[in-house]
């Protein structure tokens, strides 16, 4: 689903990205691990171009997501945020009510029949295993929810536009204990309609959903594999340490 080919990444003139290549299969959960600033999240908003917003940043190499070149000047950079959505690491629901939230991306792309969005919106929430806690609010104020509910209702938001692939930054950084079991439970249901692409840095978290990881370090991929595979036997003494807390 999502390719990379010698990708490099600059914020003026520090790079932050070296060469990293990494395949990315459908329907999967792949995760990407590493301390802090070691580049995992850039790489992350390099799939959806949301470095774009960044004046300084510079990116080189070749990203394809299903078969769109994510940087060729001809990409429509709407189209592609269409197919690749996007759930960021502290909630952030439009200050709306929780239809309106569900309901604005597709509003966006045209569909204005209230009875097809109804659907889309019952659909969405579903999905995010948040539609029976809300199906009686849902002119409720999207801030009202609890934390774990705002970041399910980004997520709902995020699916609505019936994208293909889904990243999530550390989402659920900012959750209790509860809530983020509810969010993983939710990405392992996902990843069998979408691509699902998480940035963590719970360790546990990414043995729990991930089916690959890719463990990144100082900017650079030093490992990649099945995740029960990498967290039973690791290849490079530099994941091994990361993965045994020896440092990180």
């Amino acid at each position: 689903m999502i390719h990379s080919r010698d990708v490099n990444l600059w914020y003026g003139r520090k790079q932050v990205l070296f060469d990293v290549t990494l395949d990315i299969l459908a329907n999967c959960t792949t995760s990407l691990i590493g301390p802090s600033g070691c580049g995992k999240t850039s790489f992350l908003r390099c799939i959806n171009r949301m470095n774009d917003i960044i004046h300084s940043c510079r990116v080189s190499g070749e990203i394809r997501v299903g078969g769109i070149e994510v940087y060729s000047p001809k990409t429509d950079v709407v189209m592609l945020r269409k197919k690749v959505g996007m759930v960021f690491q502290v909630p952030n629901p439009f200050p709306k009510s929780i239809y309106e939230n569900v309901a604005y991306g597709p509003m966006i792309h045209g569909k204005n029949d209230r009875r097809k969005l109804d659907a889309v919106v019952e659909r969405s929430l579903r999905e995010a295993a948040l539609w029976d806690e809300v199906k009686d609010d849902l002119q409720k104020s999207a801030m009202e929810l609890s934390g774990g509910q705002k970041q399910r209702l980004c997520i709902a938001r995020a699916l609505s536009i019936e994208p293909e692939v889904l990243l999530m930054d550390e989402p659920c950084s900012a959750l209790d204990p509860i809530a983020t079991a509810k969010i993983e439970d939710l990405i392992n249901k996902l990843k069998e309609k979408y691509t699902v692409v998480i940035v963590t840095h719970n360790i546990q978290q990414a043995a729990r959903i991930s089916d690959y990881t890719a463990y990144f370090y100082l900017g650079k991929i030093i490992e990649f594999g099945k995740t029960s595979e990498m967290f039973e036997k690791p290849k490079e003494k530099s994941t091994e340490m990361y993965l045994t807390g020896r440092f990180g």
